[in-house]
């Protein structure tokens, strides 16, 4: 009878096993996080993207000097490139060429270095997160706590604001 009916098997082992199932998940508490609005709320994440915008604006400044001098090298050639002797004219664009090449070399390298340094972060946070769900889980008692790739969660399970509660504890 298995070999020929597989699926009749299988449908009396879940209708047999449904009434366990249902008593044993009576006693189970269930938490919800939105991860994405702990990430965005969470303290750490606040203090985190105030200490890259302090590491990296030196060289935003500078970066934002170079564009302002290649503008002024460009006008300046622009306007004067009627007066100009040839020889000035082409030393002025092979500048304007090179301040570019290193205007791109430095804008590349900064964004880099910038992402490299926010998934440090970010892998910091996380770990801060984890802690701070496992932290509450352990002391109000939830069996399962689900976070990405819900559908819908109720109010009632959601927990993100207790989870957003104990990470300004942490900080």
């Amino acid at each position: 009878m298995n070999k020929k009916h597989p699926i009749f098997m299988l449908t009396l082992m879940s209708i047999l096993l449904l009434p366990v199932s249902n008593i044993h998940a009576a006693d189970i508490k269930i938490g919800f996080v939105n991860i994405l609005q702990v990430l965005d709320m969470a303290p750490q994440a606040k203090t985190a993207d105030a200490r890259l915008k302090q590491e990296f604006a030196p060289r935003e400044k500078r970066l934002t000097r170079i564009g302002d001098e290649i503008r002024r090298m460009e006008s300046r050639l622009q306007k004067e490139e009627d007066i100009m002797s040839a020889k000035e004219v082409t030393r002025l664009s092979k500048q304007v060429r090179s301040k570019s090449r290193e205007f791109e070399r430095e804008k590349d390298e900064l964004s880099e270095d910038f992402n490299l340094r926010r998934n440090e972060e970010i892998a910091k946070l996380q770990k801060q997160i984890y802690k701070a769900i496992v932290s509450l889980s352990e002391a109000e008692g939830y069996d399962l706590v689900v976070g990405e790739g819900v559908i819908h969660a109720s109010k009632r399970v959601d927990i993100t604001n207790k989870v957003l509660g104990q990470l300004k504890k942490m900080k």
